[in-house]
């Protein structure tokens, strides 16, 4: 070997040196920045794993929340429905008394709202025809008993039944709906309490 194939071989040695080290630092710097990256990447999948499930988690919250609101609207609607079907069905149930509990309940009533005066009673044309033939009579002894005078009316009102008592132009609204809807709160109350 040549003093220049000495030389030569000597700097090629030397260099491969350098190289093999450079790549040794290279290799471990890349190792560095490889684990601090996959570090970096682990807490990100955790971070984005806990977001996701505190989403989730309120995601889930919030449907349940939502679930159990409309459950409760369902069945609030539903006792509302059930509530007004009894209430009608009392209406009809009233409708369809025999004539003499219908009108003795009729002059009950009247008890309740005759006023110390002369008025007159209205009914509708069923009731007004059938009416039993000691009713006035009756009728008239509950309001001399407050200090009053009624006259059966020949003229009648579109109402369901009941009556409407007329005292110097002033109507009081008697009928069986205008009766359930100004107690309405009270009628649902005791429909609701023996239903649920």
């Amino acid at each position: 070997m040549t003093g220049l194939e000495k030389i030569t071989s000597e700097i090629k040695a030397e260099a491969d040196q350098s190289v093999a080290a450079i790549i040794d630092k290279a290799n471990a710097e890349a190792a560095i920045i490889i684990a601090g990256a996959e570090k970096e990447a682990a807490e990100a999948c955790e971070k984005i794993n806990h977001d996701t499930s505190v989403r989730l988690s309120a995601s889930k919250s919030t449907a349940e929340s939502a679930a159990a609101l409309r459950k409760r609207r369902l069945i609030l609607e539903e006792k509302q429905k059930l509530i007004g079907e009894v209430i009608e069905e009392a209406k009809n149930l009233i409708y369809a008394l025999p004539d003499s509990v219908y009108f003795d309940k009729i002059l009950k009533l009247a008890e309740k709202n005759v006023s110390p005066a002369a008025g007159t009673i209205i009914f509708n044309e069923k009731d007004l025809n059938r009416l039993p033939a000691d009713f006035e009579t009756k009728l008239n002894a509950i309001a001399m008993s407050k200090g009053g005078k009624l006259t059966v009316s020949k003229e009648t009102r579109p109402i369901d039944g009941g009556f409407v008592l007329l005292y110097e132009g002033i109507d009081q609204n008697c009928s069986i709906t205008s009766l359930f809807e100004t107690n309405i709160e009270a009628v649902q109350d005791k429909v609701q309490k023996l239903l649920f």
